[in-house]
């Protein structure tokens, strides 16, 4: 009695066996079973090996079916075709790996997240029933996903963040009138006031046909009287008298084209920080928005912002969820969220992504500055797939190539970006020009004064026989000296009273 293996040739290896049995029936006579046993399950290991080979193949090589989910500018129709971010970086990716692939709508329109039940609905849900092989899609990664299917590499970093109308803004500070200029430009125009105020006070005692008579006439521009005639210029309202000689009406008239530019810039910068386009936001933070309770606020129903804060421990995100949870301020997609901010009195918290493409669509909405919750987008397969490793791959090599961002910034384009400029306070550079003809102003006003009292000085020399030198420092004394001058109109003053 011997193992009969059947087999249609002799060429086969159940002939090969069965010749080697019948030639040697007492070698395998007393382990028949267990011979069988051990060529069953080595035909098993061949066939299971085959079988798995086969299939690796056929999953690189067929056409993946793709779920994705409808949302701007990730997924967009465009007549019969979809377009957007992730069918571009579908398409990358898809060369890089080399695949195939059919994309369809997820049928219940959700991302996916875990029912009472324990199963899940959404892209997530079909991957995990094998109605699709992947799910492309600003779908998160988290904890719970990580365990129902298999994530790749993140191909983009977000956080989760507050939008909000920009008019929704916080009270004016007492000082807020100084905000156009920076602190530096007005220490720069607080100089230029002083420093034109010492030239008119210098230029109207050195120039003759301002103050002819030293000895006996009185100086109208004193010191005060300059500081007041340059503020009374600076503030359009004037005060007089004028400069009669040269040299002071040049630096006036500096002066003056300086206040008329200072103060066009100043209301221009002024008009434009107060305008409802303010980015000055009374809700800085998710702190600020769970200590007021004028703006309504909510997030995505059922999506990974609201599991970040039913799940935190930080007391500030329990309260924001706990509120959201008593007031059912859940919106059912993105579209009613960025809809309800647009109305006012509403706050939308969401994926600081998707708050920025809103930004950059609807010109009135702004998002807070702060982003919490780091995490990242990705694509999702099924558990222990082949393909995940290849698809991280393709990821990294893209985005170290440029390729995401070069993405990012095709898909995140803003309509708006005449008013995405944020007005900033004016720097004492932006008004280099308008300094630099002040001083012009200020240096030949001075120049002229001194050309003045020195054609005077030389006539004077040529009368009474003197050195132009002499005379010349005679007059600057004369004139340079205070109390000379408050002498010689107290004598003129007793004289006139003798008689």
């Amino acid at each position: 009695m011997f193992l009969q293996v059947h087999s249609e040739s002799q060429s086969s290896p159940g002939y090969w066996v069965s010749s080697k049995l019948t030639c040697c029936p007492g070698l395998f006579s007393g382990s028949k079973s267990r011979l069988r046993e051990m060529m069953m399950f080595g035909l098993f290991l061949l066939s299971f090996g085959f079988l798995l080979d086969v299939g690796t193949c056929t999953a690189m090589q067929s056409e993946l079916r793709i779920t994705t989910i409808k949302q701007e500018p990730y997924v967009i129709s465009k007549g019969a075709q979809l377009e957007g971010f992730c069918m571009d970086l579908l398409f990358e990716v898809a060369k890089k790996v080399g695949f195939k692939y059919k994309v369809q709508l997820v049928k219940d329109g959700a991302y996916g997240r875990q029912e009472e039940s324990g199963n899940w609905n959404g892209m997530v849900g079909e991957v995990v029933r094998g109605e699709a092989d992947l799910a492309i899609a600003p779908l998160t990664l988290t904890a719970a996903r990580e365990k129902a299917v298999g994530m790749t590499k993140p191909f983009m970093q977000t956080g989760i963040s507050i939008l909000l109308r920009k008019d929704i803004s916080e009270e004016a500070g007492f000082f807020d009138f100084l905000s156009p200029f920076s602190a530096q430009t007005w220490v720069g125009i607080l100089i230029a006031y002083l420093g034109t105020a010492a030239c008119i006070f210098i230029v109207a005692r050195l120039s003759p046909s301002e103050w002819s008579q030293p000895q006996s006439e009185k100086n109208t521009f004193g010191l005060l009287h300059s500081l007041w005639y340059t503020a009374g210029a600076l503030t359009l309202q004037g005060a007089g008298p004028h400069p009669k000689a040269l040299s002071g009406r040049v630096i006036c008239s500096s002066w003056w084209l300086f206040s008329v530019v200072l103060l066009a810039c100043y209301f221009s910068n002024l008009s434009s920080t107060k305008t409802p386009e303010s980015s000055h936001l009374m809700v800085k933070g998710f702190e600020d928005l769970a200590n007021q309770d004028v703006i309504e606020y909510g997030c995505l129903a059922g999506s990974s912002t609201l599991a970040f804060f039913k799940n935190s421990n930080n007391p500030v995100y329990r309260r924001i969820y706990e509120h959201m949870e008593r007031t059912k301020s859940f919106v059912s997609s993105m579209d009613e969220g960025i809809r309800r901010a647009k109305e006012g009195n509403y706050a939308f918290i969401g994926e600081s992504v998707s708050l920025d493409l809103a930004v950059a669509r609807h010109c009135e909405l702004v998002r807070a500055h702060e982003v919490i919750g780091m995490r990242g987008y990705s694509i999702a397969a099924a558990l222990g797939s082949p393909i995940i490793k290849n698809l991280s791959v393709a990821i990294l090599q893209l985005s170290e190539a440029g390729e995401l961002a070069y993405l990012r910034s095709k898909w995140w384009a803003s309509s708006c970006i005449a008013d995405k400029g944020k007005v900033s306070a004016v720097q004492p550079h932006n008004l280099k020009g308008l300094f630099l003809v002040l001083s012009l102003g200020l240096g030949l006003g001075t120049l002229v004064a001194v050309l003045e009292l020195t054609f005077k000085s030389r006539r004077r020399a040529a009368e009474h026989k003197k050195t132009c030198c002499s005379v010349l420092t005679e007059e600057l004394s004369l004139r340079l000296r205070t109390s000379s001058g408050n002498r010689s109109q107290e004598n003129v003053d007793k004289d006139k009273e003798k008689a």
